[in-house]
């Protein structure tokens, strides 16, 4: 027996004390409108009025895809604070997303008095709430008293705030830290990463990522928390997946977002620059380069952290559709111009102090991501086995590189715009000749080093930088960037406080002044995209892409930059998986733990020549390992699941 209970004509409506909720304004609850016992069934509703009746919009129904977003825990304030202004500001320690949970009491005040909470990121140089930054958003939560509260909790309904400092005016009485709560709020995601260092401030990076990622995925992958914007920005998505997949079970979460890219995806095969794309189809910003990408790239991504070729067989077809597009768009001689592209966004050295973009040509830019996207669409159509498709990408690729060496580099190894992010694009691409890129990450390097060791890289560049310095032997230039705190740089926000990735290098200068309040969020995640380098590089933990989703683990850390230990723990689909070293008396210690049913390499530096032992016996005596190899410097051990202990004696 099914029965069907639905609303129609007999149902009754009125309004409550939620007199306005939604995520950018905040809310206003009049508690003197509260109705007692509604709930119940034998309330009486005879001041209520009658529903009105309409047709069920013509949308499909489907039950969420994603992991629900849920409350995750609450935070007390560290400190309450009077500001110059004379605000009563509680500093939670923390830039959150989420709301505050407030514990009222009327304390004799009238019913209609105010209280008013004011949420922002950051103090002034005077030390005042600042929210110019939140642009037309107000983050403000109002609560009307009855004047009957005694030890009444309230937490708004239908909104959330990015903050780590609320003001509480209005209150009647004094508040204490027992009284205010931030309740911390994101998609329902495991932590699955950990990463740790000798260097605190490398720490504290690590947690302000981590706090970026939990801040911005909200159901889905949004650019900010706070200001009037929260737009599910393609660009920003795909350059901190990577890192994104290291801290948290991500794959759900960019499964279901996925889908919602393929649904917005134009007919023509382009794809907006963020998703959902709310907008009347005016097409601005549809199709630029390094935000549309992430319809390949990312679900590449998924497939190599967690090895679930679902993903790639899913958005295939759209995949296939942007590669159409942009093959399009470059024409018969396959090299991209013309066209509306973000460019290197926020990059450092920009053109004007207003505008956001980047000097690196967008039209460089666009041909190399439109070589990057149809190569790894070559690698996705080998992993579904559908060869044919697969060639025929890979040729169209080594005809764009063509295109892309004959329009953008000169015969000496200079690259079009002589920028740090042309460079990278470059070599992390591989769209140079063999025997130029040598010299092109020469001059990357030499830029770096004129500059005193700063970034100039924006959104595109820097994800692929300490990459690309790695790869072509300049390690300690990459921890030199690494560790560089004066900006542009990744610490140095770290030594203004900063929780939680900023937008903008310069966010806050060292006068205390602030970058143009147009674009100046202090979560922001895209930078960083530097994560994932921490956990490949500096502990030496990854996956292989022979071996996707870390069924073959490479294990090889890069020591660097003064760090006496550095390590990684992460959680794949076949279990725990670690890499830890340190520097002791004895030598070069490396921790190894591999889950069951995996594989692995490591790669041990500088450790040709020496003596090498695994739990106290020589290496290759050493149960687990598998083959033992000299490969340059470095010795290679191939280990099957379980714990290792390996000593590079000095």
């Amino acid at each position: 027996h099914v029965e069907i209970f639905g609303t129609d004509e007999q149902w009754k409506a009125s309004t409550g004390p939620i007199q306005m909720s939604e995520i950018y304004q905040g809310e206003i609850y009049d508690a003197r409108l509260e109705r007692q016992d509604w709930t119940r069934s034998d309330y009486e509703v005879h001041d209520w009025q009658s529903v009105r009746l309409f047709d069920t919009p013509p949308v499909q129904l489907i039950a969420p895809a994603g992991p629900p977003v849920r409350r995750i825990e609450e935070i007390r304030p560290i400190e309450i604070l009077r500001t110059p202004n004379g605000d009563v500001v509680f500093d939670l320690g923390q830039n959150m997303v989420g709301w505050v949970k407030l514990t009222v009491d009327a304390n004799g005040a009238p019913a209609g008095q105010r209280i008013v909470l004011r949420h922002a990121e950051v103090l002034d140089a005077d030390g005042n709430l600042y929210t110019d930054n939140l642009r037309a958003a107000k983050q403000q939560v109002e609560y009307i008293l009855d004047g009957t509260e005694r030890g009444t909790v309230f937490e708004p309904h239908f909104t959330f705030h990015g903050f780590r400092y609320v003001a509480i005016d209005g209150y009647p009485g004094d508040l204490t830290v027992d009284d205010v709560a931030g309740v911390v709020v994101h998609s329902n995601m495991q932590v699955t990463g950990e990463f740790e260092t000798s260097d605190a401030r490398l720490n504290q990076l690590q947690r302000n990522i981590l706090w970026g990622q939990k801040g911005n995925f909200l159901d889905v992958p949004t650019d900010c928390p706070q200001r009037d914007e929260r737009l599910g920005w393609t660009g920003d998505a795909q350059v901190f997946c990577r890192t994104a997949t290291f801290n948290m079970q991500v794959a759900p979460f960019f499964t279901k977002w996925l889908g919602d890219l393929s649904a917005d995806q134009a007919p023509n095969g382009s794809i907006p620059p963020f998703v959902p794309d709310y907008r009347a189809n005016d097409g601005q910003g549809m199709g630029a380069t390094g935000w549309a990408d992430a319809g390949v790239i990312i679900p590449w991504t998924i497939y190599l952290a967690y090895g679930d070729e679902r993903i790639l067989l899913d958005q295939y077809e759209s995949m296939q559709a942007w590669v159409k597009y942009m093959h399009g768009r470059a024409g018969e001689d396959l090299v991209w111009t013309g066209d509306f592209h973000y460019g290197d966004w926020l990059a450092y050295a920009t053109t004007d102090p207003g505008y956001p973009g980047a000097t690196t040509d967008t039209d460089g830019i666009a041909t190399a991501f439109f070589a990057h996207s149809t190569g790894l669409l070559a690698k996705i159509a080998r992993v579904l086995g559908r060869m044919a498709e697969a060639d025929e990408y890979e040729a169209l690729r080594a005809r764009i590189v063509e295109a892309y060496q004959r329009e953008f580099v000169t015969v000496t190894g200079r690259v079009a715009e002589n920028t740090q992010t042309a460079y990278v694009l470059a070599l992390q691409f591989d769209l140079l000749p063999e025997s130029l890129r040598p010299i092109a990450a020469q001059r990357l390097v030499d830029d770096i080093r004129s500059r005193g060791n700063h970034l100039t890289t924006g959104f595109l560049g820097t994800p692929y930088l300490n990459h690309v310095l790695t790869r072509f032997g300049y390690v300690d230039v990459a921890y030199d960037l690494l560790l560089q705190d004066t900006y542009p740089s990744w610490l140095y926000p770290v030594t203004q406080g900063a929780t939680t990735i900023w937008e903008r290098w310069d966010g806050r200068r060292p006068d205390g002044s602030f970058q143009s309040a147009e674009m100046n969020s202090f979560n922001h995640y895209a930078y960083g995209a530097v994560g994932d380098w921490m956990y490949q590089t500096v502990a030496g933990l990854d996956t292989d892409s022979s071996g996707a989703g870390y069924k073959h683990v490479k294990i090889h850390p890069h020591p660097g930059g003064n760090l006496t230990y550095a390590g990684a723990a992460f959680d794949s689909m076949y279990g725990h998986t670690e890499s830890r070293w340190d520097y002791g008396n004895d030598g070069f210690t490396l921790r190894v733990t591999i889950p069951a049913n995996t594989t692995a390499t490591v790669r041990l530096p500088n450790a040709a020549n020496r003596e090498i032992t695994e739990s106290g016996l020589p290496v290759e005596q050493a149960a687990g390992v598998t083959s033992v190899e000299v490969e340059e410097r470095d010795i290679v051990i191939g280990i099957g699941s379980g714990q290792y202990t390996f000593l590079t004696r000095n």
